[in-house]
């Protein structure tokens, strides 16, 4: 029996949101004070802070800090800041504390907790700094400076995103757990009359010869005790030594959440159930900058199950004592939208067409002396990537409860704090009177990172003063999705005539500021046509990312060309690194065939001293069988990349085998090599290649995504013909053992596939694929 999964339930009330320990300062504040002479930033930095205990004891129960507590059952509850979207975090981060402290795995269970100023995400807070400091360059720019940890925990911030939980968590973790056990064994010490440090904690038992004693024995005398300082932490972090994917090996450290899920126990917030709750339905403008004009109420009234409609500037939602009452009585009103600036795909088209030829770029990153050498480069390919959907099997969902001036809210967020101010600002309430109860998400890919679907869940229970429970539709979720942002790019190479090395790379990117845009939404809560205002005509480095060669390249330049979109666009898997691994891999492979070389060993040969990235590609082509790119009827497609430092990055080799059919292009086999440094949980890692690499695989085969007076062409799942049993290729995917620092896996899969494949078509047939879906633009 793997550990357990606690989820708060409706007559359990999880432990109150702490309060500001002082007045809040806004983020415009923080910078209008900065910049008046830093004095605003000094005392907000000074600020005490007080955090509410996180984990509430149950009976029986006492809790040790902010990360676990101990039952008297001996039942080790592991607090989960961060969101289970299908990533694992509910036991990744329970494993780290258990093999710390010296648990029993089938005594571990999970509780996930609300925002709190005790879990910051430090690396995450860093990372996005660009986004929430704006007029302060250089304040805060690394997970350890002071600022991005004041500010990471007064915002109590906890977002899920990036695949930060293990580079945020881990260590933390770590020393929670290794605290406790070193109480646990004083404890037991004292009352066997020996030192601590004789004693071993292994199976939930604290053992000294032949005595044992169980953390529930110890667990209250041990609560009493102040955590032993330092923290007497085990030697070497946990590391999982891999294996092929075809052994029989079982994890010791199974997923907490399967059970549940398989059973159909786990609570995702459409599973909420609350004493006289009723249903919503919604139906938004279309997309772009638009409102709602007029509905018929009369033609819902007194229609079976309908409660009322509550209308809004952009939406109106209907009101029902069911879902699908809600829905029809929905449809009967017939609500009309009034597009004041309706996005359309040819204007877009048009807007990314002109942008790359003539439009202005700011440089987002430079080294050598690109700007000397640009006459010189003779290999230029323009790519082309399309808007796409997440398409998270769960549509949006929230569950909101208004009583007393108090806000309940059961979310899946991303960024659950976000949620919660907004969801509290929208019904003129402060944030320390709206409780969020964090639920898992049936997927997201940064979908749930959007707050849009608690803010209406808030104002429509409000409204009907009555708990209520908002659920999208499918056609809604994809409507109201802000997608990929679709751009244009021109990369170009100066190829050293005699010996075939690249000495000069320059890529110029003509797209929205789509991150700067997504950081207005989520920390000023602007509105999508407001975000896009806010930040028009700004470069913006983030969409950028993974656009520098990974290659040993002497001179290289990366431009931004910002262009204002009427469509919204936001975060999805991998980021910009779905699309810039296929400009640069599609590239490379292009420059090795016109040169004549063999891929892989060009590949090689331009890494430099990236030795980690030498042994994946090897790797890689030994598992897969690379003959070079043609085999038979259809082809092999190579591609490599690296996301992260060149020091502690994560790498993938990937090799695809494809062909042309009847239906497109058909994907036969995929195989991978991963270095992600020391791997915490293999299976899990495991899964989130291999998704990842579906995930891209799905995205790069999709149909095109046209909108067309603010409406997608894709209203539903089947639309974007996702991959089924039936054609998912055959898949194998193999780890490097390495010594550096762990990597998360979530995102390298969806970064690589894409060239791979437009790679394998074009061993296959000769053709170069250059846009992202592969076939969007024809064959």
């Amino acid at each position: 029996m793997a550990g357990r999964l606690k989820i708060p339930g409706i007559k359990g009330r999880l432990p109150g949101l702490p309060r500001y320990a002082g007045p809040r300062v806004s983020r415009r504040g923080l910078i209008a004070g900065a910049a008046a002479g830093g004095g605003l930033v000094l005392a907000w930095s000074l600020m005490p802070r007080q955090f509410a205990p996180p984990l509430s004891p149950g009976r029986g129960e006492y809790a040790y800090g902010a990360w676990l507590k101990i039952g008297e059952d001996g039942i080790v509850t592991v607090a989960v800041p961060q969101l289970e979207m299908g990533q694992g975090v509910t036991t990744v981060l329970p494993q780290i504390v258990a093999v710390e402290l010296g648990a029993d795995w089938r005594q571990v269970a999970v509780e996930p907790v609300p925002p709190n100023g005790a879990y910051p995400n430090l690396p995450l807070a860093a990372a996005w700094a660009p986004l929430w400091r704006d007029l302060l360059p250089g304040l805060a720019d690394e997970a350890d400076d002071y600022f991005v940890r004041r500010f990471a925990e007064s915002e109590r911030f906890t977002v899920t995103a990036d695949g930060t939980s293990l580079a945020a968590y881990e260590e933390p973790c770590r020393i929670a757990a290794a605290s406790a056990r070193g109480m646990l064994s004083e404890v037991a010490a004292n009352r066997w009359d020996v030192s601590p440090e004789e004693c071993e904690v292994a199976g939930g038992f604290v053992i000294h010869g032949d005595k044992r004693a169980g953390f529930g024995e110890l667990a209250a005398d041990a609560a009493l005790l102040d955590p032993p300082d330092p923290p007497p932490l085990r030697p070497e972090s946990f590391a999982e030594q891999p294996f092929a994917s075809d052994t029989d090996a079982i994890s010791p450290y199974p997923r907490i959440d399967l059970p549940a899920k398989v059973g159909g126990s786990m609570t995702f917030a459409g599973d909420v159930r609350l004493p006289g709750m009723v249903y919503a339905a919604i139906r938004h403008a279309p997309q772009g900058d638009g409102e709602l004009a007029e509905f018929d109420a009369a033609k819902a009234a007194g229609m079976t199950g309908f409660v009322g409609a509550v209308r809004a500037r952009r939406w109106l939602a209907a009101v029902g004592t069911s879902w699908w009452y809600a829905s029809l009585a929905l449809d009967a009103m017939r609500p009309k939208f009034r597009a004041l600036q309706a996005v359309d795909s040819r204007v877009n088209d048009t807007l990314l067409a002109t942008a790359i030829e003539q439009g202005d770029a700011e440089r987002v990153l430079e080294w050598g002396e690109p700007d000397d050498r640009l006459s010189r480069i003779g290999y230029i390919s323009r790519y082309v990537v399309h808007p796409a959907l997440h398409a998270p099997l769960e549509t949006a969902s929230a569950t909101a409860r208004l009583i007393d001036g108090r806000l309940e809210l059961w979310i899946a967020s991303q960024a659950p704090e976000r949620a919660r101010v907004a969801a509290g600002r929208a019904v003129g309430l402060a944030p320390e009177d709206v409780v969020l109860y964090p639920v898992a998400a049936g997927g997201s890919f940064d979908r749930r990172l959007e707050l849009d679907h608690a803010i209406e869940a808030a104002i429509i229970a409000k409204e009907t003063g009555r708990p209520v429970q908002l659920t999208w539709s499918r056609a809604q979720e994809h409507q109201m999705t802000r997608p990929r942002p679709p751009l244009i790019a021109r990369v170009g190479a100066e190829v050293d005539p005699q010996e075939g090395t690249i000495r000069t790379w320059h890529a110029r990117i003509a797209m929205p500021p789509a991150a700067r845009e997504f950081g207005e939404r989520l920390f000023d809560n602007a509105s999508a046509p407001a975000a896009i205002e806010a930040v028009e005509g700004e470069a913006d480095p983030m969409v950028c990312a993974g656009a520098e060669p990974l290659y040993d390249i002497p001179n290289c330049a990366i431009d931004h060309v910002p262009v204002t979109l009427p469509l919204p666009s936001g975060r999805m898997r991998a980021n910009a690194h779905g699309y810039t691994a296929f400009f640069n891999e599609s590239l490379i492979d292009e420059i090795a065939a016109g040169l004549g070389r063999e891929r892989l060993s060009y590949r090689i040969g331009m890494l430099g001293g990236d030795t980690r990235m030498v042994a994946v590609l090897r790797r890689c082509a030994a598992i897969a069988g690379w003959e070079g790119g043609n085999i038979g009827q259809g082809g092999q497609g190579l591609a490599c990349h690296r996301m992260g430092s060149r020091d502690d990055g994560g790498r993938i080799a990937c090799i695809v085998e494809a062909r042309m059919g009847d239906g497109g292009i058909l994907v036969d086999r995929i195989t991978a090599a991963v270095d992600i440094g020391r791997i915490v949980n293999l299976d899990i890692a495991r899964q989130q290649i291999e998704g990842g690499l579906l995930y891209g695989m799905e995205l790069a085969l999709a149909p095109r995504l046209d909108y067309e007076r603010g409406i997608p062409n894709a209203a539903r799942l089947r639309d974007l013909r996702l991959a089924s049993l039936a054609t998912c290729p055959e898949i194998e995917v193999d780890f490097v053992d390495s010594p550096a620092p762990p990597f998360d896996p979530g995102e390298l899969g969806v970064a690589v596939i894409a060239p791979a494949i437009a790679n394998a078509v074009h061993s296959a047939t000769g053709h170069r694929l250059r846009s992202l879906p592969l076939l969007a633009d024809g064959a």
